[in-house]
């Protein structure tokens, strides 16, 4: 979506997957680059395949999308001439499926020695579940993750699937590609990234198991500073059954709130005192529940106290700052996220480029 982007000049091609994979082109896309997408003939889908269904946003940007039919040798003859055309490939089959296709490293290295080879899975390329099956619930679940999320008297829940799919599996690997791509702008020399959603999960845990090591994180669901239990970071139901996001965990915050709120801080037990959180939580949820929601983001939600309205996927693109920042853009069925991040070029040496 953006040819100008700092990736301009750069091609990709993007090779089979659902879902992370394909996010992957697309941030890749949404940055600059030109992304080939490769599909198999559209009689091998079901119309109800999540690739399909899925395939206008996280497909968009793409340069051309061709069908070929890898398991014919005319097919993968016709990837191998790509190949020595572009500066990455990213897959997102099970390991060894493009070996057995003809389209390992090392074949493509043959035809494309600077040529970065992007693999996404569940479970790694190595390791005894690579060739398990798997979804982001399951990735969650290895890494100590899912245990970690929802409520301390029910059942672990999961974030949608955006902490391994989107998060640890796509993100990760575009980020992989292009610290590839500058290695390989240094060396002449290609490498393989080897993205895996179950790493990338646990890669997202590195704070909270650095205070586990330091005795500072329970294994109790809610019972931590940002899993729901501390009153500063939560939500509260408001008065219309809706809901606002707390999160006022700095001391400055969190006095500022209690003097919005009209509560007196000094009748009040410190905020760090965990001992304490169930009770100032209630007390705070009573307070909530007198306004509804919007009442009390137009009182909060610019006055410095870390205050937000709970806003539905149908509300989202309508509040002031996103559309201020054109945070979404209108799709065929609908607004969707617009790309991110947002890269500007430095006016004085884009001024200087243009004079040459």
């Amino acid at each position: 979506m953006s040819p100008s982007g700092p990736l301009d000049g750069v091609t990709i091609l993007e090779v089979g997957g659902v879902g992370p994979a394909p996010f992957c082109g697309m941030v890749l896309a949404d940055l600059g680059a030109d992304v080939i997408s490769i599909g198999r003939p559209s009689a091998d889908r079901p119309p109800d395949d999540i690739a399909v269904v899925t395939a206008d946003i996280l497909g968009r940007g793409r340069a051309r999308r061709l069908v070929t039919d890898l398991k014919r040798p005319d097919g993968v003859a016709a990837v191998l001439e790509l190949v020595n055309t572009v500066d990455a490939l990213v897959e997102g089959f099970r390991p060894g499926t493009m070996e057995r296709l003809g389209l390992s490293p090392e074949a493509c290295w043959n035809v494309n020695p600077r040529l970065v080879y992007g693999r996404m899975t569940g479970w790694g390329q190595t390791g005894p579940l690579a060739q398990q099956p798997g979804h982001d619930i399951n990735y969650l679940a290895l890494s100590g993750a899912l245990a970690a999320m929802g409520p301390k008297d029910g059942p672990p829940l999961p974030p949608l699937n955006l902490v391994a799919d989107f998060g640890g599996g796509g993100m990760l690997l575009a980020a992989g590609v292009l610290a590839a791509l500058l290695r390989a702008e240094r060396t002449g020399r290609g490498s393989v990234v080897d993205a895996a959603m179950s790493d990338g999960a646990a890669l997202q845990m590195t704070m909270m198991y650095e205070l586990l090591g330091r005795g500072q994180w329970s294994l109790q669901r809610e019972s931590n500073i940002n899993d729901g239990a501390a009153p500063f970071y939560r939500t509260y139901e408001t008065a219309d059954g809706r809901h606002v996001a707390v999160g006022a965990m700095e001391r400055t915050f969190w006095d500022a709130l209690i003097d919005r709120l009209g509560l007196a801080r000094e009748q009040l037990p410190d905020q760090w005192d965990r001992s304490a959180w169930p009770g100032l939580s209630a007390r705070l949820a009573e307070v909530f529940r007198r306004r509804t929601r919007d009442e009390w983001a137009a009182e909060l939600e610019h006055a410095g106290v870390c205050v937000t309205p709970v806003l539905t996927m149908a509300e989202a693109p309508a509040h002031p700052h996103n559309v201020a920042r054109n945070a979404f853009v209108r799709d065929t069925h609908g607004p969707v996220p617009a790309p991110a991040p947002r890269v500007h070029v430095h006016e004085a040496m884009h001024s200087e480029a243009a004079d040459d």
